[in-house]
């Protein structure tokens, strides 16, 4: 009887199929931007509802934005810099 693959061992034959490692690859910088989103508004002492009122909108609206990146329902531009500027931060945006 073979042994079932680990994670890892799976992770290294799909990452072979293009198309498989270029979603692995957009997802992972999904969640790389996520991560850092909420990490930066709960490092201000900031919760969704107050990150709201600063921008002028809903928690659900917060919510969406944190929670889309998750999603692929990507928040606009505009939405990413008002939520920026209500955690005291700038957004920036670098291709390296």
């Amino acid at each position: 009887m073979k042994a079932a693959k680990n994670f890892e061992d799976t992770l290294v034959e799909q990452m072979k199929d293009p198309e498989f490692q270029e979603e692995f690859l957009r997802t992972k910088q999904e969640l790389a931007i996520l991560d850092r989103v909420i990490q930066i508004r709960r490092k201000a002492g900031l919760s969704q509802e107050a990150v709201a009122k600063r921008m002028g909108t809903s928690q659900s609206a917060v919510a969406r934005i944190e929670s889309g990146l998750l999603s692929g329902r990507l928040p606009s531009l505009t939405s990413l810099q008002k939520y920026a500027n209500a955690v005291g931060k700038q957004l920036e945006i670098r291709l390296v």
